[in-house]
């Protein structure tokens, strides 16, 4: 079984990391062409994966579940999310304990999404607010656990400022944060420009730009219009003229991003997370475009 090593480790060798993020489905029934198509992105040998909750922590069991069977049987370097949405203290306590017995040592740290229905994040009683608390307090309990943390090179949608979001940055980043994986963009000058700024706040973390491809024009914009990044006019007008064959979208959508990766990539980025919708071709396509 592969040896569960601490990200901050792979991001400091001489090539850059590749890793893949999924999220679990809804359902149990879901759960086997998930892992199907984790075996097939094995192949191409990411160096680690990272494992969402739904929002509101609402597919837990089904996260945890997801994880295991890609640590254990598809032997991949697995990074578990782990939310403050709907945890007091002690159930978090119980789960981190329960990821390090099993030998997780990575942990992405979010305060999370609010549950579905709710328009604003609400502190569970005996909770955390934020997500710097929950990287102090896994870091009180397991020091050797790295903590991934999240960037927003357009901001998070709730803060008032990118100044702000940046303060909250920095608050992560001293509780216990070890690299920063942001958001989706697809401007790589966005990236660029938020880098500049993170670095300017003495912030020294390496910075993992998270890449999405687009697969569909109508879901892209429901997620850009959620997470407020902005879709390019350019990419947008390429989308629209072939909408209505997934196929010529798709092609688009990866084409764009295969072109952000080497971009990226040629300016001595450390690592790319590509956010591949479950979508093992796309994943596959992009990862062997970045290592040409």
């Amino acid at each position: 079984m592969l040896e569960q090593r601490p990200i901050i480790e792979l991001l400091a060798s001489d090539h850059p990391t590749l890793s893949v993020e999924f999220f679990p489905p809804k359902s149990q029934e879901g759960v086997e062409t998930l892992v199907k198509s984790a075996s097939q992105i094995a192949s191409r040998k990411p160096d680690f994966v990272s494992v969402t909750y739904g929002a509101g922590g609402s597919t837990r069991d089904l996260s945890a579940s997801v994880s295991q069977r890609m640590k254990n049987e598809v032997d991949l370097q697995v990074m578990p999310h782990l939310t403050c949405v709907g945890s007091t203290k002690e159930e978090l306590a119980s789960i981190v304990d329960g990821f390090h017995q099993d030998g997780y040592r990575n942990i992405m740290a979010l305060r999370g999404d609010p549950p579905k229905g709710q328009e604003a994040f609400v502190q569970t009683e005996g909770g955390f607010s934020y997500a710097s608390d929950l990287v102090a307090f896994i870091k009180s309990r397991h020091p050797d656990i790295c903590l991934g943390i999240a960037g927003y090179p357009e901001k998070h949608p709730e803060a008032p400022s990118l100044e702000s979001d940046l303060d909250a940055l920095k608050i992560k980043a001293e509780a216990g944060g070890s690299f920063i994986t942001t958001q989706l963009f697809f401007d790589n000058s966005v990236f660029y420009r938020y880098l500049e700024m993170v670095r300017s706040r003495g912030i020294q973390l390496p910075i993992v730009p998270g890449i999405m491809p687009v697969l569909s024009l109508k879901q892209i914009k429901r997620i850009t219009q959620l997470c407020q990044s902005r879709l390019p006019a350019s990419l947008e007008s390429q989308l629209s003229q072939v909408e209505s064959d997934p196929e010529a979208v798709r092609r688009i959508g990866v084409e764009w991003a295969s072109a952000q990766i080497e971009d990226l990539l040629a300016n001595g980025i450390p690592g790319i997370h590509i956010y591949a919708l479950n979508k093992a071709r796309s994943a596959i396509e992009l990862i062997d475009a970045a290592r040409k």
